[in-house]
């Protein structure tokens, strides 16, 4: 992972870039922590090797697996990135991935693995977001 910050003024913006194998979660989670991010945007292009989609299953309050290991664009990744009830950064990133064919899938970033570039921007936001652990959804929602 390489990063760096682009402007010297609020709200700051920095350029992360990831390399092949890296792991995008646990990486944009490390970079959060490491600059001490608690309320961001963030985008990206660039292609996995691998992905582990998510998809919210209302009835058993938890996310539907879904694995795909093959090749594929990153046409659009957009997530946020706040601070739980313990004051730990956590990101939250959906994404819509191009396949050979043209045909797309998307769904909640639950894992990927770069392959052979992933380049995210993140912007840090002038106020905090608050993550707090809502009932309902047993999901960790922004208030």
């Amino acid at each position: 992972m390489i990063a760096k910050q682009i402007n010297d003024e609020r709200p700051l913006t920095y350029a992360i870039i990831l390399e092949t194998g890296d792991e995008v979660s646990e990486s944009l989670l490390q970079f959060a922590k490491q600059k001490q991010l608690a309320a961001s945007q963030l985008t990206a292009i660039g292609a996995f090797s691998s992905v582990v989609l998510g998809y919210f299953e209302w009835d058993r309050k938890d996310y539907k697996r879904i694995p795909i290991k093959e090749q594929l664009e990153v046409l659009s990744l957009l997530g946020d990135i706040a601070l739980d009830e313990n004051n730990q950064p956590k990101v939250h990133a959906h994404v819509v991935l191009g396949r050979s064919d043209a045909t797309v899938l998307g769904g909640h970033l639950l894992e990927a693995h770069v392959r052979p570039t992933l380049e995210v921007i993140v912007t840090e936001c002038p106020k905090h977001l608050r993550r707090k652990f809502d009932e309902q959804s047993n999901l960790p929602l922004i208030r």
